[in-house]
């Protein structure tokens, strides 16, 4: 009987493959092809498209064990994370899945045969739940499962009927539960399967998708109805080992002893201490998998959730007095402990690791940063004798600076602070309306339906292009227009257009698609655009320039062939600026995307710091050694287990298919690809970099050019340094030292000016104090004056506040459609009076906004005209 996680989860997979079921890979954790998902985060995601009979997959029975995760969008429960016993952000589901093939007899007779004669649960410790018109699945529980009347219970749309959406499939479901005893929950005599406590847990879910809801609500019966299931890996390992916490199993205890063994605390002993060993047991498989399937950090949509996670789970290693970088080792514990599983997260090691250790110390000094803010902060209200810390401020170092409330709350509560929890809440809650506002989508096209139903019915594109870019006696297979299918299109017309076999690329792995003509008999069609919405489905886009084309037509196919060498030595040369990245910086380089078209080529890849120049050369040098040493570029074909068993350098969230296509180029480069590439190292002429710098924490971008491309770029930067060595009237290799002297003799000539401003500065704030006036007992100075820049105005008004001594001093100034304000508190007026708060106020009458500390503030405005009613307000303030 299986006992591990790991034994459990192959034991499921092996007994629905003993029941003709084909075992599929989990997919990567961001969704392909679904614009509408966060995060993967169910087993049906990668089959979406074959239940509703737009793909066809070779198989109508499957089974996995899917990578999820749920922190963010709807799912977004992360603060519940490490205080339950079952929240998690990443969670492996088992399921069982039927493409019209089976239906509700065999699902419920498996999923029970399983649970009772494989995994061994005891029959009187399970419960059924079934949607309360389903009697279908009731009998089928009763009388064929043998399972009391009294143990089934019927339940209403809520709990048990799923829908996709407001219409489309949906079907009645049927929940196992587990009872595990009168020991858990909430105790109450009268605890039962509908209490939402502990005690009756859910382990499996099987969906019956039987019926289509039209819009009026109507339920229609499918053809062919099919199963879905879900049962969570951790909640049934918990279950079989006999645990009431999924993080007693040993799919989190090695990550548990490891949290004891760096903190020094004992998992257990302490309820506080309890909750962080979780959080950080859970976030680690998390990173892990995040990071590993090609999501890094960032401020927008998943790399947002992913940095939370990081940070929440760092916050809680800062609790249990962890005072340096951890997580990239705990990581490395759970990759130690996947690895048999999930065998990649071994050549990813290295960069998950990597990535982890720079984010986690990012963090640490936005710690640091926060905690002088919060320092900063309390001081100021301690003067004035407030005892609670505004909302706002608790948010700012929540969202900004990564503190949880408890965290602020027990660095304040010492000096006598608590914390303004509804203005908080508050400010939570817009920024989740803005999150859901911002909100876009996942970032991936969902495919067209008109392609997806095309090609299901058998419709396929067979791709000639490696060997030629001509071909003759092509028959039109499909043709769209306007999105819809069409049996001709007319001249004029936009068009897309589907053949049996095409030498046109389709754009796919970051490869543009091929331009040319499609010419038949009585028509000429410009193909403007090559696209692959769908494996084997190539679609020309583009426009009838004359006659007409039918389906069943037959044409003649021309590639713009200059166009597709230039893309294929862009292609080419991505392979080999890769090969020489990793020579140079080192094997923790992934490539996170690229774009490959005519013009040049763009590489973006995992990396921890800027490249210096001295690197750069290196690179660049590496690179075009390679292309001299103009070496076959090979081809081969094989089964992706066998390629990925070579070493060939496979893309982190790339979908592959069972067979692979491998590009090498002599023993420098060796990757999986299926784009066009040139057919020696030495037909990429030459590569320059042309530009590189940061997209994301962690990843890097290069844009280069060769070819035709890379001499017009050296033409064109000759020419740049030959029209500014005119200027100089210098020779080219002169212009550096000719600049240097001109921009040392310019400092020096600036700091004569700032000398001079320095001397009128300091004469003009003589004559100034003579304007100072005497406002509720304050000596208040508040004048227009003539100054253009924000540093030599802050600099007079420290002049002017040091003849001052005590008081408050308002500078205006106007620059063109610009005003600029300055605001200063002399320090033993500024518990009193707040020049930040001053400003806050004044700067809308000039159109303007700005803020800062309680001694010195500033703001800028559009409104220059209204300078006069600055001064008049700052009376009314101060008299208040």
């Amino acid at each position: 009987m299986a006992k591990t996680g790991n034994e459990i989860r192959e034991s499921f997979l092996k007994y629905f493959e003993s029941k003709g079921h084909a075992k599929v890979a989990s997919s990567s954790l961001i969704p392909k092809d679904d614009p509408t998902l966060l995060f993967t985060n169910a087993g049906m995601v990668q089959f979406k498209n074959t239940f509703l009979g737009l793909e066809n997959r070779g198989y109508t029975r499957a089974a996995s064990c899917q990578k999820c995760a749920r922190a963010g969008g709807k799912h977004n429960d992360l603060e519940n994370v490490g205080v339950t016993a079952r929240h998690h952000t990443f969670f492996e589901m088992l399921g069982n899945f039927s493409f019209g093939d089976y239906f509700k007899e065999e699902a419920i007779a498996w999923a029970w045969e399983y649970l009772i004669d494989v995994v061994k649960l005891p029959k009187e410790k399970l419960w059924i739940t079934i949607y309360e018109d389903d009697n279908e699945a009731f009998e089928i529980w009763n009388k064929k499962m043998k399972v009391p009347e009294d143990r089934i219970v019927r339940m209403g749309e809520k709990s048990n009927f799923w829908m996709m959406g407001e219409t489309g499939p949906c079907g009645p479901c049927s929940e196992i539960l587990y009872d595990q005893g009168e020991g858990t929950g909430c105790g109450r005599p009268e605890c039962d399967v509908h209490c939402d406590c502990d005690r009756h847990l859910e382990i499996w879910n099987l969906v019956f998708t039987q019926y289509d809801r039209d819009e009026s609500g109507k339920l229609n019966p499918l053809a062919k109805p099919s199963i879905d299931t879900g049962m969570g890996l951790e909640r049934l390992t918990a279950v079989i080992q006999g645990f009431k916490s999924n993080y007693d199993t040993d799919l989190f205890t090695p990550i548990i002893r490891f949290m004891e063994k760096i903190s020094g605390k004992t998992y257990g002993k302490n309820a506080e201490n309890d909750v962080s060993i979780r959080v950080v047991a859970d976030h680690s498989r998390a990173l892990t998998f995040l990071i590993g399937d090609g999501i890094t950090p960032s401020n927008e949509g998943r790399g947002y959730v992913l940095r939370r996670i990081l940070r929440r789970a760092a916050r809680h290693g800062k609790m249990l007095g962890i005072n340096k970088p951890f997580l990239n080792e705990s990581a490395q514990v759970v990759i130690d402990m996947m690895k048999g599983v999930y065998p990649d997260l071994v050549e990813k090691a290295s960069f998950i690791t990597k990535m982890i250790l720079n984010e986690e110390q990012r963090f640490m000094e936005t710690l640091d940063a926060g905690l002088r803010i919060l320092n900063e902060e309390t001081a100021t209200l301690k003067k004035t004798g407030q005892s609670v810390l505004p909302g706002t401020l608790v948010f700012k170092l929540y969202d900004t600076y990564g503190f949880p409330t408890d965290l602020t709350a027990d660095i304040v509560k010492r000096d006598g602070f608590t914390l303004d929890n509804d203005g908080f809440e508050k400010e939570m809650e817009q920024q989740r309306e803005r999150a859901r506002g911002a909100w876009k989508g996942s970032g991936e096209e969902a495919i067209a339906e008109c392609y997806l139903k095309a090609s299901s019915s058998g419709i396929a594109s067979e791709f000639c292009g490696y060997e030629t870019t001509n071909k003759e006696n092509v028959k039109v297979t499909a043709i769209f227009v306007d999105g819809k299918p069409a049996d001709l299109a007319r001249e004029g017309q936009q068009a897309e257009i589907v053949l049996d076999t095409t030498p046109f690329y389709g754009e796919s792995g970051g490869q543009a698609g091929d331009t040319g003509f499609l010419d038949g008999a009585g028509f000429n069609f410009k193909v403007n655009d090559s696209k692959k919405p769908v494996e084997n489905f190539i679609v020309h886009k583009g426009i009838v320039l004359k006659g007409e084309i039918k389906v069943g037509a037959k044409a003649k196919l021309i590639v713009d062939e200059e166009r597709r060498k230039d893309i294929a030595a862009n292609h080419s040369g991505t392979h080999i600026l890769q090969a020489a990245l990793k020579a140079v910086l080192g094997d923790h380089i992934k490539q996170s995307g690229s774009q490959v078209n005519e013009e040049g080529l763009r590489f973006d890849f995992t990396h921890f710091s800027k490249i210096s120049d001295e690197e750069m050369k290196r690179i660049e040098a590496i690179a075009n050694d390679m292309i001299r040493k103009n070496v076959d570029v090979k081809t081969e074909v094989c089964a992706l287990e066998d390629a990925l068993k070579t070493g060939a350098t496979a893309v982190f969230d790339e979908k592959y298919g069972a067979t692979v296509r491998i590009v090498k180029m002599g023993e420098m480069s060796m990757e999986l690809c299926g784009g066009t590439h040139v057919k020696r190292t030495g037909d990429i002429g030459f590569l320059k970099v042309v530009h590189e710098s940061a997209i994301a924490a962690g990843v890097r971008r290069i844009e280069a050019v060769t070819g035709r491309e890379a001499l017009a770029h050296a033409q064109k930067a000759e020419e740049e340094l030959k029209r500014t060595a005119g200027l100089f009237k210098a020779g080219q290799m002169e212009v550096y030292d000719r600049t240097e002297k001109i921009l040392k003799h310019t400092k020096e000539l600036e700091k004569e000016i700032e000398a001079l401003k320095g001397k009128l500065a300091a004469k003009d704030s003589g004559d100034l104090i003579n304007q100072i006036k005497e406002i509720n007992g304050v000596k208040v100075l508040a004048v227009e004056v003539s100054i253009s820049d924000a540093k030599t105005l802050r600099d007079f008004g420290d002049k002017l506040r040091d003849r001052l001594a005590s008081g408050i001093i308002l500078l205006g100034s106007k620059a063109g459609e610009k005003v600029m304000l300055l605001c200063m508190v002399t320090k033993d007026l500024a518990g009193k009076y707040h020049a930040g708060n001053i400003i806050k106020e004044l700067a809308p009458l000039v159109g303007g906004s700005g803020g800062g500390r309680p001694d010195m503030a500033q703001a800028g405005g559009t409104q220059p005209e209204n300078l006069g009613k600055v001064f008049l307000a700052l009376e009314k303030i101060l008299v208040k």
